[in-house]
């Protein structure tokens, strides 16, 4: 992921493992899977050391919420830079444009 403007989410989050409630910072991206007519998400949780010490570099089931929504999630493997990757199914815990009208207005505000 280059730019946030080519991000769906990039923003604070909470996420909720294994009984601990844990605040993040994540960029997520997503689209629609016309195939089995899903929409799948997925992005990486900036370095967080309180999330590192409970998952120690396991894959694990939770649920991230954010301001626009909330979903479950799996946080998997983290990556070199001890960013854990996030990945969910459906719904996902960010609002997605559904007129044109919001559409549009996104696109002209990714312009500015």
């Amino acid at each position: 992921m280059s730019d946030d403007h080519d991000l769906d989410y990039s923003g604070e989050g909470t996420l909720v493992c294994r009984g601990t409630e844990i605040h993040v910072e994540a960029k997520i991206k997503g689209y629609f899977q016309p195939l089995n007519g899903l929409y799948t998400w997925y992005g990486r949780i900036q370095k967080n050391d309180e999330l590192d010490e409970l998952l120690k570099g396991a894959r694990a089931i939770a649920v991230f919420t954010t301001p626009e929504g909330r979903a479950e999630c799996v946080v998997g493997d983290p990556d070199f830079w001890g960013r854990y990757r996030i990945s969910g199914k459906s719904t996902p815990p960010y609002h997605l444009p559904t007129t044109l009208e919001e559409v549009e207005d996104m696109a002209e505000h990714h312009r500015k």
